[in-house]
């Protein structure tokens, strides 16, 4: 099995050491494209207005200057020379991937491009902040990684979906199990903005966030993590809201 690894994170960053040692538990032939520098909350950017270049870093790692997308991209056209994985892995994120908060995770698109080009895709991401530890208990995607892939792919999905899997922020053995969850709604918003004055006149601004907790249904993917169970959510891209289609066609209709 042929698999193609991305972040947003960036190609040195420490979650992807974690997302080669789960890939490389499963195949022998594992690859990765990624960003050169950090592409958090880029979401689904495609580079069109600026040239994009790829560089080897060593046998089989390569970075790029660009999105997620882009690196998927360039991995699957020129680097794989368009040979097409079998599995696309995008992680393992520093931080969630829940709720609304997928829309512009750079993690989350870089699966959805593996899926539009036609290539089974999941995002890895590492909760933080809901356990109250102090550091990013990495061993547990780690411990849990290979098989919960594994196990997925024997099971499979829809060709235009991708599964987005949060571990939550607990050591390997306090985590309760896997969950099969709905996307839920974000329990902290960005709340303002940090205005501060450029020494060289005018102003610049730094987007700050909340962190409040609330408490999320049951059979979400923050509930889940909440309870420190795995989350794993199936995502597409039609974002047609349907109950609203239809009430609008019946609403209009005309004899």
């Amino acid at each position: 099995m042929r698999i193609l690894l991305t972040n947003d994170d960036g190609v040195r960053a420490y979650g992807m050491t974690v997302m080669r040692r789960i890939a490389e538990a499963i195949s022998d032939d594992v690859w990765v494209v990624a960003p050169e520098t950090e592409q958090s909350a880029a979401s689904r950017g495609v580079s069109l207005h600026n040239p994009v270049r790829a560089k080897k870093l060593e046998d089989r790692v390569y970075s790029v200057s660009g999105t997620p997308t882009d690196s998927v991209i360039v991995g699957i056209h020129d680097i794989l020379n368009g040979k097409k994985p079998d599995l696309i892995l995008s992680g393992v994120n520093r931080g969630q991937n829940l709720a609304e908060d997928v829309t512009f995770s750079g993690t989350i698109a870089g699966a959805l491009q593996g899926m539009q080009m036609g290539v089974p895709s999941i995002a890895l991401s590492l909760a933080r902040g809901f356990q109250g530890a102090s550091s990013l208990p990495w061993e547990t995607a780690d411990a849990h990684g290979p098989k919960l892939i594994q196990d997925l792919l024997e099971a499979g999905w829809p060709a235009d979906t991708i599964l987005s899997v949060n571990f939550p922020d607990t050591p390997p053995d306090g985590v309760k199990g896997v969950q099969f969850t709905r996307q839920g709604q974000r329990d902290y918003e960005m709340q303002g903005i940090d205005k501060r004055d450029h020494p060289r006149g005018g102003s610049y601004f730094w987007l700050t966030y909340g962190a409040g907790l609330s408490n999320p249904p049951q059979g979400t993917d923050l509930r889940a993590i909440y309870d420190g169970f795995i989350s794993v959510t199936p995502l597409h891209t039609d974002l047609t809201h349907l109950e609203t289609l239809r009430r609008l066609q019946e609403s209009f209709k005309t004899d």
